[in-house]
């Protein structure tokens, strides 16, 4: 996989389109990028008869909770949320900050960055139709947290022979320097903290949507562990 620095929400999104319908009748609203969890990998067999290696992601009910405009918070933007929070684990602030949609809060609240938000409002539901086959996307999510890891995992070092007698197996090899500058340089690839930071791939195809099982299904991996969050823009 591909990793790109990608900061969370700086997506741009030029343009939104509202929809009567959907899957439980209420107003929807279509935008350029969705989040969705991932289920699974799985393969499917297009119509030449190949083996496609796809990952399935499963859309949840996501509710426009917030429309940030210039005039009130100095850049335009779309809050969503879904999955209800139980009222014992709600806090006061969430409970002013989602006021407007009922008693509901939320546990997962993202935002998408977009210049027209024009004919949004809150309690509007997102459309699974923002992405369709064949659009090409750009996909960010969570990688697997693996802990701490020596070199040769964590970067793919070769290591050293496996004969008794090298004494040299899994180090990471020479890390300093002669008497100028006589310090490590920064940068130099040591043991660490391996994985458990947001990676993103571009140009990802979108294989197929289910809109009647809200499930997209995208060619090849992505990053993250079973039911974490992946957010899909539109490149």
């Amino acid at each position: 996989m591909s990793e790109v620095g990608n900061e969370e929400g700086k997506e741009v999104v030029s343009e939104t389109t509202t929809n009567s319908s959907s899957t439980n009748g209420a107003q929807s609203v279509s935008l350029t990028g969705i989040y969705a969890f991932k289920m699974g990998m799985s393969t499917l067999y297009n119509e030449k008869g190949d083996a496609v290696a796809v990952t399935i992601l499963k859309q949840d009910n996501w509710i426009v909770s917030q429309v940030k405009t210039p005039e009130t918070d100095k850049y335009s933007a779309v809050q969503i949320s879904c999955q209800p929070k139980s009222t014992k684990n709600t806090t006061n602030s969430e409970k002013g900050h989602f006021k407007k949609i009922g008693e509901r809060t939320f546990i997962h609240t993202k935002e998408i960055r977009q210049d027209n938000v024009s004919g949004i409002q809150v309690g509007q539901t997102v459309d699974i139709g923002s992405i369709k086959k064949g659009d090409i996307i750009r996909i960010s999510a969570q990688s697997k947290g693996r802990g701490f890891q020596g070199s040769v995992k964590r970067y793919g070092f070769a290591g050293g022979p496996a004969a008794h007698g090298s004494h040299f197996h899994r180090q990471p090899g020479s890390s300093g320097n002669r008497t100028w500058p006589g310090r490590v340089m920064p940068g130099k690839k040591f043991p660490g903290h391996m994985g458990d930071r947001q990676v993103t791939l571009k140009h990802v195809e979108v294989y197929d949507v289910l809109p009647e099982e809200n499930v997209v299904i995208v060619k090849g991996p992505v990053p993250g562990a079973p039911n974490g969050l992946v957010r899909l823009m539109k490149e």
